[in-house]
């Protein structure tokens, strides 16, 4: 691979015309695909195999029109102190607002607060529910106007006005984070090669490969059911890994000027051994991705999907339009050492400086000679900080998490307030009796045996629809909707429907938001073992491939974990806990989100494995040259330390500038992958990894004689490059190039 990556990157630079026209022509077409394509909504969301799924496509067919997974609202209403909802001039301004809430185009239905029994007993409160045909990822922006207008004409009339329910839920914007992501990469890849030409190289190939993913998924939207959160993950994953590869080559390509090497020779190197770590770290990434098809949601396997093919897009940028870059700077490229003139360069260097090794040189020196102390203080360091993750509780946010400055959470305490914590979060449950002899009695026994449950505040009666085979009854607990004990009155529900099953023949069904929300928890918990499984086992053989070693990919495939569960156990401290949640700008602690887990599994997987690819296969690549075990480890460290840092530094900002956003599971998501990042990058791969290998000496890359044979050869660490120049006679050609 690395002769033929080599061949490809001295082409690239050759040809950088010609390459440079392809990529253009690619964002060129991507971006006229993606604006002559028709506006596609958000994504549907189904979660197949769950009960409240099955419950919800039941209601479909037996409540033809109810729109049984439609977005709802509810409009909560106080009076003003000293008088009532009931009072004349209050009645007629939220009629007024009832009225005009049944104009919009997507409503499917309005209660009024005063027809519906939903005014509190003391008055002070009311509510009007509001249900639309589509659900709330599908909601256009006019009908939320709409919703929004009425509710602020109530408050001129001088009524107290809160909105909440799924309605008004939408994507958060988070362009101003990355905004602020590339400008810190800007920085610290300015202090990383000294140069602005050779900083702006990475961030332009970048972009260029974001544009291309992001069009291409918004040009295929609305064919393949694509939504907003879809290139939101893709620009994320792409902007982060295209700045990684990029950065990665580059660091290599001036590493070989400094040898040197003429620069085409130099380019070719740069990808044929950078170049091979870029493509299986891409290739882990992508594995990580895909692999989140496993956890069986839709949406969540088209997000991981569409990232994946922003990743691969990244990889083939990396190893073509970067050399071809690379062609066109010329000699305004520094070898590494050399800093551009307006950055302080040309100076001459005292004599001291010259011959000091660098900062990773003198780590990873360091390291080696007190491998057991640094092991043993990065694994109880790592282990302290995963213990919280033992108390993880998993859970889907709701109103009640959101900031108080939020009209959603305002209305929740309002209804909490009047009604209940639990009205926040009602049950439906789903009587099909079209196998019962008596259907009618069927209803009955349901209400009268859910209503001697624990937790149970109120039970409607029974609605049957008009072939009277399927009715729906409405549960409000007396807790609020996250608690376990709403969870375990569903659970409570669901075991006694065995019962009333076995009893009159008709099956229950739970479901509504609540319960929803309990069975995503529980089927991405049951998936996070699965797919941790595959993704590290198929992780761990590409590297086994890469490094010709068993103990190397082991110990990669172990240090993320420790990683991962470390970041688990900050997050639960800080979201479940509140520990330091002032510094966070954390309002209500509660359930961690439960896509969190097997979400920063892939992300964290993928970002680790690129480092510690790029990291080791310096290493690799100097102990194939001959040097000891101990001393490759410093090589590695000396050419790659400041690169590694690089990347994970950019990668901590782009991710910390979430931690800023008003919504709990951005914030909860940027705060879990910059720790997640820290971890790994400077604790397990700067630490754990070199003090590992200086432990295990040859062993580290051991492998079984009949294994060797049967394993490709992919030459990562460029060993045939050397065999291509003898055979060229150019292993002798070198020039040093100096402006």
């Amino acid at each position: 691979m690395a002769t033929f990556l080599y061949k490809l990157g001295r082409l690239a630079f050759r040809r950088r015309h010609f390459v440079a026209l392809i990529w253009v022509a690619l964002l060129t077409l991507a971006g006229v695909g993606a604006a002559s394509a028709p506006t596609a909504g958000n994504t549907s969301f189904s979660i197949p195999g769950t009960e409240a799924q099955k419950a919800f496509d039941l209601l479909e067919q037996r409540f033809p029109g109810m729109s049984a997974d439609g977005a709802t609202a509810r409009v909560v209403f106080k009076a003003p102190v000293g008088e009532k909802m009931t009072d004349a001039t209050n009645k007629a301004a939220v009629e007024k607002t009832v009225k005009e809430l049944r104009g919009g185009s997507e409503v499917a239905s309005v209660a009024d607060p005063y027809t519906g029994h939903a005014v509190s007993k003391n008055g002070s409160v009311a509510y009007a529910s509001v249900k639309y045909k589509v659900s709330g990822m599908e909601l256009e922006d006019s009908s939320r106007d709409a919703l929004k207008g009425a509710a602020q004409d109530a408050r001129d009339a001088g009524l107290t006005v809160e909105v909440g329910g799924d309605a008004l839920s939408a994507t958060p914007e988070t362009g101003s984070s990355e905004v602020i992501g590339i400008a810190i990469a800007a920085v610290v890849l300015v202090i990383t090669f000294g140069s602005l030409l050779a900083a702006g190289f990475p961030l332009l190939t970048a972009i260029i490969g974001v544009g291309i993913g992001v069009s291409t998924i918004t040009a295929l939207a609305s064919a393949l059911d694509l939504g907003t959160t879809t290139s939101t993950l893709a620009s994320m994953i792409g902007l982060a890994v295209g700045i990684d590869y990029a950065l990665f080559i580059v660091s290599r390509y001036r590493s070989e000027l400094a040898e040197g090497r003429e620069r085409e020779e130099a380019a070719g190197r740069a990808v044929g051994t950078a170049g091979s770590a870029v493509v299986f770290a891409g290739l882990t990434v992508v594995i990580a991705l895909v692999g989140l098809s496993v956890v069986n949601i839709p949406m969540l396997t088209k997000m991981g999907v569409a990232a994946a093919g922003t990743v691969a897009i990244a990889v083939l940028i990396a190893l073509t339009l970067i050399p071809a870059l690379l062609g066109y700077a010329g000699r305004k490229i520094k070898p590494t050492g050399e800093k551009s003139k307006l950055l302080g360069g040309g100076r001459a260097k005292s004599a001291a400086k010259q011959g000091r090794p660098n900062m990773g040189t003198r780590w990873a020196s360091f390291v080696v000679r007190r491998p057991v102390a640094v092991l043993l203080l990065g694994v109880i360091g790592l282990g302290a900080a995963a213990i919280p993750a033992a108390s993880l509780e998993l859970g889907l946010p709701d109103d009640g998490s959101q900031p108080v400055s939020t009209t959603q959470r305002r209305a929740y305490d309002l209804l909490s307030e009047g009604f209940g914590p639990g009205f926040n979060g009602p049950l439906m449950v789903v009587v099909d009796a079209k196998g019962s002899a008596d259907p009618k009695a069927a209803f009955t026994k349901v209400g009268d045996d859910i209503k001697g449950l624990k937790d149970v505040g109120t039970v409607t009666p029974a609605a049957p629809n008009k072939a009277g085979d399927t009715a729906t009854i409405t549960v409000v607990p007396n807790s609020k909707p996250s608690s376990t004990t709403t969870e375990d009155l569903v659970h409570a529900i669901r075991d006694k429907g065995a019962d009333i099953t076995a009893a009159t023949d008709a099956k229950v069904l739970v479901t509504g938001s609540t319960a929803m929300n309990i069975d995503v928890s529980q089927k991405l918990n049951d998936a996070l073992l699965p797919y941790l499984a595959l993704v590290v086992g198929l992780a761990f053989l590409l590297l086994i491939v890469v490094f010709r070693s068993i103990l190397v990919p082991l110990k990669a495939a172990l240090g993320f974990l420790l990683s991962v569960m470390a970041a688990l156990g900050a997050v639960v401290a800080v979201f479940q806990w509140g520990w330091l949640s002032g510094l966070m700008n954390v309002e209500e602690t509660g359930p961690v989100m439960s896509m969190m887990p097997i979400f920063m599994v892939g992300v964290v997987f993928g970002l680790a494995m690129d480092y510690e690819v790029f990291l080791v296969t310096r290493m690799r690549e100097a102990y194939v040259h001959g040097e000891k075990p101990n001393q490759a480890v410093v090589t590695g460290f000396k050419h790659g330390a400041r690169v590694v840092t690089a990347a994970a530094v950019i990668m901590i900002a782009v991710f910390s500038g979430f931690i800023g956003s008003s919504e709990a599971m951005v914030k909860m998501i940027g705060f879990g992958l910059a720790i997640a990042v820290f971890f790994d990058a400077f604790i397990v791969r700067m630490a754990i990894v070199p003090a590992v290998l200086a432990l295990l000496g040859k062993r580290a890359w051991w492998l079984p004689k009949w294994l060797d044979r049967a394993l490709p050869n992919v030459d990562v660490e460029g060993e045939g490059l050397r065999e291509h120049a003898a055979a060229d006679g150019t292993e002798g050609e070198r020039e040093l190039v100096r402006v």
